[in-house]
């Protein structure tokens, strides 16, 4: 573990071009990414989503389907799934994907906190642990590992939550929610242990990047009606983001994004998606009967 004190410290792989392959879903708005190694069938795994009828309280698999097709028919190997944080719009498919392939399930060490934030949220019990256990692994800033012969490492971005961390490889990064496509800006940061200022100073870390540094989303929604979108640049976010190209200062931003989160309402699958998240995508622990319940705060978020 390292803690990068320069950009120039960043462990970057510009000449190492992964294979990204991007899997939309709709209802969230969410992007999923199988990560390819161009050297061996080695492959990551990054947000993928668990289908919710919320309405029905029934979950699904066709997202998650679709990328276990796509690796199995590819005769790729899944090493490793990667959450870049706490979702709070969509649930994650890890478990349901891991059974089926395997790949350790990461997430940033930080987790912890927002396991205890939210442990107290949803009034969990002493049977709900929360030192991230629920995961195989957790990530630290300046952590390297590979995928198959890849190099990667992470970046711990919070702001937007307090586990969100955005994972280099190669010459490409995922950056979670805290960044959006230029036209569209950045992340809130109003939930339960978000920060604007740390958001602010996060994406300042992942604008150090090199300027051909490829940035994955993970949300679009198409502002003004045009098509979605799932990739740019370093250089393109530094000259053209509405919250951050030309130069804006750190009290401009903090004051902007402060005023905008009051005017938001909470995302429609904030409830059931955190509890579940928080457990690496697993449901909580059925009752007696074997049936599961998740739990619907009042006045509390």
């Amino acid at each position: 573990m390292k803690d990068f004190t320069a950009a120039s410290d960043y462990p970057v792989a510009m000449d190492v071009t992964p294979e990204v392959t991007p899997f939309f879903d709709e209802d969230s708005n969410t992007f999923s990414y199988v990560v390819k190694d161009p050297n061996s069938d080695a492959c990551a795994v990054v947000d993928s989503v668990l289908d919710l009828d919320y309405a029905a309280g029934r979950t699904g698999y066709e997202h998650a389907d679709r990328i276990i097709e796509f690796i199995r028919d590819n005769g790729l190997k899944l090493e490793l799934q990667i959450e870049t944080h706490v979702h709070a719009d969509h649930l994650s498919a890890a478990p349901y994907i891991q059974e089926k392939l395997g790949g350790k399930i990461s997430i940033g060490n930080n987790i912890t906190v927002v396991q205890d934030v939210f442990g107290k949220v949803f009034n969990e019990g002493t049977e709900f642990q929360r030192d991230g256990s629920q995961f195989d692994i957790l990530f630290r800033e300046g952590d390297t590992y590979t995928i198959g012969t890849m190099p990667a490492f992470v970046l711990h971005t919070p702001g937007h939550t307090p586990a969100c961390m955005t994972h280099v490889i190669g010459n490409t990064a995922f950056v979670g929610d805290t960044l959006f496509m230029p036209d569209a800006g950045s992340a809130r940061a109003d939930f339960p242990g978000g920060d604007a200022g740390q958001l602010y100073d996060s994406v300042q870390k992942i604008l150090s990047l090199p300027d051909e540094t490829r940035l994955m989303m993970c949300h679009d929604y198409g502002p003004g009606g045009r098509e979605v979108r799932y990739e740019t640049t370093v250089a393109a976010q530094k000259a053209e983001n509405i919250h951050f190209g030309g130069g804006t200062t750190r009290e401009e931003f903090v004051k902007m994004r402060e005023a905008r989160d009051a005017t938001l309402g909470m995302p429609r699958l904030i409830i059931p998606s955190i509890q579940v998240n928080m457990r690496a995508g697993n449901m909580p622990e059925p009752d007696t009967d074997g049936n599961v319940y998740l739990k619907v705060p009042i006045n509390k978020l």
